[in-house]
Order: structure tokens, then sequence, then C-alpha cells
């Protein structure tokens, strides 16, 4: 897709594509959802500037590898890459740095091959803690609060059993956490992993603090299997508010992505 028009003028001296990156599933509202985020970029973005999205399996056509030869045969020399996940210790992150050729050797074993790619690559980064998504997340769940200040959020983050990946999700997930205390006044904000499970025993000791006045919130992409069955399950018989939001839809996901574009736009340009 090239957008035709946008409110930003940039030096032309490098126009650079953009390609964005996210999971992918066999549920077509996946893509449709993402889809729906890149038209809203798109609508922010300078003209001229071509997007791409992409996914990594379940997408025929619509692959990582697909998006680069279509940027490319436009003639674009530069791309900027956003990859559409919640947290750097996402082990998809590691396989998609190496496939792009910005680092030799993956940290963790992986049957992704290196991409075929001539273009300069600019890679952005995932959400971690970035204040746009902490308004987001507030949003979402801020019609289940009633007294703020006597109550407690818990946002619940996929994880990893690996070692160095896990303590990247606990680094941004609680940075995340902090920033959506701030600003939405509430007596405490904390995060929970369901890899390694911390979800039931963090529920638990808000509620014995707080009794009904813990809210949920799930930090995953879209609704699906992790949002409906298995937060809900490891939460049975225990105390919550719980809405099951997912980040998209929501406008600031394209507001954060273009955020991203914009300033490694202009460090290319400088």
């Amino acid at each position: 897709m090239t957008n035709k028009k946008g409110p930003l003028a940039l030096n032309k001296s490098v126009q650079p594509g953009v390609l964005i990156i996210s999971h992918g599933s066999p549920d077509p509202e996946w893509a449709e959802l993402v889809d729906g985020t890149v038209s809203e970029l798109m609508e922010l973005l300078p003209e001229g500037i071509s997007v791409e999205a992409v996914f990594l399996d379940n997408h025929e056509g619509r692959l990582i590898q697909d998006g680069i030869d279509r940027l490319e045969a436009q003639g674009i020399t530069e791309i900027i890459v956003i990859p559409l996940f919640v947290s750097s210790g996402s082990t998809h992150i590691d396989e998609i740095t190496y496939a792009l050729g910005i680092k030799s050797t993956p940290e963790k074993e992986t049957d992704m091959e290196r991409l075929r790619i001539s273009a300069r690559v600019f890679l952005g980064v995932p959400v971690h803690d970035d204040p746009l998504i902490a308004e987001l997340v507030w949003d979402k769940v801020r019609g289940l609060s009633k007294q703020p200040e006597r109550e407690a959020l818990v946002l619940v983050g996929h994880g990893s059993r690996h070692d160095g990946f896990r303590q990247r999700w606990e680094e941004g997930i609680a940075a995340l956490s902090a920033r959506i205390g701030e600003i939405s006044g509430l007596a405490a904000a904390d995060y929970a992993l369901l890899n390694p499970d911390s979800l039931r025993s963090q529920v638990s000791r808000y509620t014995e603090e707080m009794g009904d006045g813990v809210i949920v919130a799930p930090l995953f992409l879209s609704a699906g299997y992790f949002t409906k069955r298995v937060i809900p399950d490891r939460l049975k018989g225990l105390q919550y508010r719980y809405s099951g939001e997912p980040l998209l839809p929501h406008p600031l996901v394209a507001r954060w992505m273009y955020a991203q574009i914009l300033n490694i736009m202009r460090s290319v340009n400088n």
C-alpha cells in the first residue's frame, strides 16, 4: 500500500518503505485487525510512503519475504521494520533480528532462515513500556474502575521460560504497569506472566488487600485462546474484574507505530 496523503512533510532525500511484522494467526480476524490499524497509520504518514503488513506464518503471499520483495520492487532502498509485538522478550524478535541480518546468530535456535534483502534495514522496537500503550491499556479498562485509589491492576503477559528472554519480558511489563499506575491514580499497578505462571498468586495477593477491587488486563495484541480461556481458567474462584480486551483495535496502536517511524525517518534524513 502506498500513502497518497499525509499531514507531515519531511526531507525527501530518503523516502523509506515500512514493513509491519506481526505473528499472524489462522483466524482471519487477526489480519483484519492488523490491516485496520495499518489503514489508520497510512492516514498519518507522509505522502509516498509504501507500507507492507506481513506475518510470520499462516498468511500465504503475506509473509516477511513477500513484503520485502514488494517494497524492493518499487525501488525502495531503505526499509523501516516495525515489530508489532508486545515484548522484546519474545523469541520472535530474536528470530526476526537474525533473519533480517541485524545479528549474526540468534540467541535461541530457530528454523527461520535469512531473508533476501538488499535495502538498508532500520529496526524499530516492540511495545515494551511505551507511554502511548500505557494510555491504551488504561483506556481499555477504565470502565471497570470505580474508585481507583482503592483498586489494583494486574497486567498479564505471555512471558517466556527461556533465560534472558524472561528477564526482558519482566523488565518491559513491569515498567509498563508502573506507567499505567502513574496515569490512572490506582492504588497499585503490577504484572503477572503466564510463563512462568505467576497470575493466580499475584491476583490472590491483591484480592487479600483490595477485596473485589482488582482489575486484570491482558497484554495481548488480539483476543484469543489466552485472553478467553487461559486467563479466566487460572483465576477461577477469585474475585476480580476483567473485560478481556486486547490492545487491538485501538487508534493509539497506529500512533505508536507512527511515532517510531517518524523518529527513524528523522534520524535517517539527518
